[in-house]
């Protein structure tokens, strides 16, 4: 299926490459190379976007300020953004996913890499569109996982899970937005409650009690080593 896909990148060896693998998939391509410029495309766009491609270092305006907006703005808050970046310590990448990014690839990247990451979020976009009504209900499932979170209940397959509250917690992240990478600090902000005090050490602890109780499902939840973590979108 053609997607309108945004692709924000000022050098053009790259935006060539990515247009024309992307244009081979089918999609509608719009480049530019200004951060400032696309700012100003995005407001005034009618058309729906249906993917986000942001370097991280642009001129005018920074991939990481683009994503900020994206997640403000009512028309883009729920669209996926993928980020590229040259940059390839923890910290720098941590710091685009908690602007908003959904996922990253770093530079130079392997293309068909990219086209799965590509596929992986739009893939993830239709997924939670055919969610919307089991949604109103409060219920989030992502391949054998589920949980209802009117009765603050979790499953897998048909079995019900013991879980603590901040293993739950966690889990209900994960589960509304499948595919997305969840960095340590993302996911201390969803169970953070009250006077206990939680650090990006504990969230460690709790993935692994709460991949214990998943038992040979543990694998759906992934380890992006040195960034935080996913449950992959429902293929």
């Amino acid at each position: 299926m053609s997607s309108k896909i945004l692709v924000v990148e000022d050098e053009k060896d790259i935006s060539d490459i990515l247009s024309v693998q992307l244009r081979n998939k089918g999609h509608d391509v719009r480049v530019i190379a200004d951060g400032s410029e696309a700012l100003e495309y995005i407001q005034g766009q009618n058309e729906e976007i249906d993917l986000f491609i942001l370097d991280r270092m642009l001129p005018g305006t920074s991939g990481s300020e683009i994503c900020k907006f994206l997640r403000m703005f009512k028309k883009t808050k729920d669209l996926p953004i993928l980020m590229l970046t040259a940059m390839t310590r923890p910290e720098d990448i941590v710091e685009g996913l908690d602007a908003g990014a959904d996922d990253y690839v770093t530079k130079p990247f392997d293309t068909t890499i990219l086209l799965a990451r590509v596929r992986a979020l739009l893939r993830r976009t239709e997924t939670l569109q055919k969610a919307e009504q089991e949604k109103d209900q409060g219920i989030y499932k992502v391949n054998s996982l589920k949980v209802d979170t009117n009765q603050c209940k979790a499953w897998i397959e048909d079995r019900e899970l013991d879980l603590t509250l901040s293993e739950y917690k966690l889990l209900v992240a994960f589960l509304k937005q499948p595919g997305k990478v969840l960095t340590r600090n993302q996911l201390v902000d969803f169970i953070q409650d009250g006077p206990v005090h939680v650090t990006d050490r504990t969230i460690d602890t709790h993935i692994f009690g709460l991949r214990k109780k998943l038992k040979e499902y543990s694998k759906l939840i992934e380890t992006i080593r040195g960034i935080g973590y996913r449950v992959a979108a429902e293929s």
